[in-house]
């Protein structure tokens, strides 16, 4: 019932731009709402707690059926099936990735609600990850451990979890509203400041043009659209602290943070050098300086044709999204504070096969890491690595070529978006089953593995 209000928005932007599509959004809302009151007709008077187990399937569902649900407008306005259900789970997982060649042939109510669908994915993932999954001991889709050391070190941000979910929703309101406005005075109108605010600050890279940010050819755009993904990318925690507890220099501070940049910085320079030996087509500092932030924290937006440049810049572009943003944030991939774990275990390792009785502890800033939480995080890389060889497989076969497959499952298991080959501008070739085959990995990746594959196993069914 709450998600159906979602498309009240629509319809009023329909009436504002006196587009077709209002009837869809209706049409939607009243599907939706009657679910919605069927099923708390049915269930208002259960009074069970919810289990772990409870916790696992809504999360997971939570994902699967408002995909379904916000796949009617799509449907309504006549997509496929399976485009439809695509387009859908890529905006309220923040992927980004497309099946829609041509945008400006879109109402612009349709427009505005492909952007609403990443901008309440967005949210939706900020007080799952930080909120609700520590109280299941899954936080952010691995077991909560891995995260202590992290900004929120084991605590959670205020004592109760419906105080927490408002702080977090707040600080990602702000945003979006600073966002908004910093775009309208650079030089968007509007309707355009508003729609890209909303996939910005929700890391999910749905533009209302087909150039992407690259429609506006705009320096001062550009610039703000880096801030805010980058702000975006941090972890929500780290905000929290500035803002609330007035411990801004908790940015400073935080080693996930230091590392996320140094990741950027390193990209960025070896692009650079990249593109000055290149002998094909070369990209200017500013494009690259945009396409590193915008694919390490997974967002998408594009202000050029990257297609044109050498390919060793794109799989290195890649290499970063796998990495990802910062944990507690709403960007994908592995997330850095992971990296850094296994970064320093391994190499805690390397020295005791130098010193073998050496005592040497894991530390993360000023935090000591327990080894089973090292080895969960290598086993969270252990599973991650076998999902994405499986996913690939699987999209090979449905005859896609390796380079397109390859970055197709790198982007939705990243929940990146745009990859490289045939996918490097919409996911329009992509067969229905392979369709059907990153749409499991924009899950898979958004729940950070675990989440999901924990409901294919037997024993969680056990009891």
């Amino acid at each position: 019932m709450f998600f159906s209000l979602s498309f009240v928005i629509p319809m009023a932007i329909s009436l504002i731009f006196d587009d077709s599509a209002l009837n869809i959004f209706i049409i939607t809302f009243a599907i939706i709402f009657s679910l919605g009151l069927f099923g708390w007709l049915v269930s208002r008077d259960a009074g069970d707690d919810l289990s772990q187990k409870d916790g696992f399937i809504i999360i997971t569902f939570f994902w699967v059926v408002l995909s379904i649900a916000g796949s009617i407008p799509f449907i309504l306005i006549g997509m496929p099936l399976v485009d439809a259900f695509f387009e859908s789970m890529s905006g309220i997982t923040t992927t980004g990735a497309t099946v829609i060649s041509n945008l400006s042939d879109l109402p612009e109510s349709v427009l505005f609600y492909r952007q609403l669908l990443q901008w309440m994915g967005g949210m939706g993932l900020i007080v799952l990850a930080i909120a609700v999954m520590p109280l299941l001991g899954i936080g952010g889709g691995q077991i909560y451990k891995t995260e202590i050391p992290g900004a929120m070190n084991d605590q959670k941000l205020t004592p109760r979890i419906k105080e927490t979910a408002q702080a977090l929703w707040l600080i990602y309101l702000v945003l979006t509203v600073f966002c908004a406005l910093f775009y309208y005075f650079a030089g968007m109108n509007g309707f355009d400041a508003v729609s890209h605010s909303l996939s910005t600050v929700s890391i999910g890279g749905f533009s209302t043009h087909n150039e992407s940010i690259g429609y506006y050819n705009n320096g001062l755009i550009e610039a703000v659209c880096i801030a805010f993904m980058l702000l975006s990318a941090l972890s929500f925690t780290l905000h929290y602290f500035a803002i609330y507890m007035k411990k801004p220099l908790k940015y400073f501070h935080d080693p996930e943070l230091r590392f996320f940049i140094s990741i950027l910085l390193v990209i960025f320079t070896i692009s650079i050098a990249v593109n000055m030996l290149s002998t094909t087509g070369e990209a200017s500092i500013r494009e690259l300086l945009f396409h590193t932030v915008s694919i390490v924290t997974t967002t998408g937006f594009a202000i050029g044709d990257s297609s044109q440049w050498n390919p060793s810049i794109g799989f290195l572009l890649l290499i970063g999204a796998f990495i990802g943003a910062c944990s507690g944030s709403v960007g994908g991939g592995i997330k850095s504070w992971r990296v850094l774990i296994m970064i320093n275990y391994a190499y805690i390792n390397l020295k005791k096969m130098i010193h073998p009785n050496a005592v040497i502890s894991l530390k993360i800033g000023n935090k000591n890491v327990e080894n089973d939480v090292a080895s969960s995080v290598w086993g969270f890389f252990s599973i991650y690595v076998i999902s994405f060889v499986i996913l690939l497989l699987g999209l090979v076969m449905t005859g896609l070529d390796f380079e397109s497959a390859f970055s197709a499952i790198g982007a939705c298991l990243n929940n990146l978006g745009p990859g490289l080959g045939e996918v490097s501008q919409t996911y329009e070739s992509v067969s229905p089953a392979g369709k059907g085959i990153l749409s499991f990995a924009m899950i898979l990746g958004r729940l950070e593995i675990f989440t999901l594959l924990v409901l294919f196993t037997p024993v969680f069914w056990r009891g």
